[in-house]
């Protein structure tokens, strides 16, 4: 289910926001909107990850072993 609702929020964020008929206007999504969409997307992926954007490394001066 959480893999269907990311599609549709990717798909909906990618279509138009509203369309015309005869005419053929269309408009397109807001810039902002589709930015806040993008970073929720990420954040999404970010937080399925094992590490979570975190690494931990342990220096150890030269010479010191």
């Amino acid at each position: 289910m959480a893999d269907d609702l990311k599609d549709t929020i990717r798909e909906n964020a990618q279509g138009p926001a509203k369309a015309a008929g005869d005419a053929g206007s269309m408009e397109q999504h807001k810039l902002p909107d589709q930015i806040a969409a993008d970073k929720y997307l990420a954040s999404k992926d970010a937080a399925k990850s094992k590490r979570r954007g975190l690494v931990f490394n342990k220096f150890v001066p030269p010479g010191a072993s």
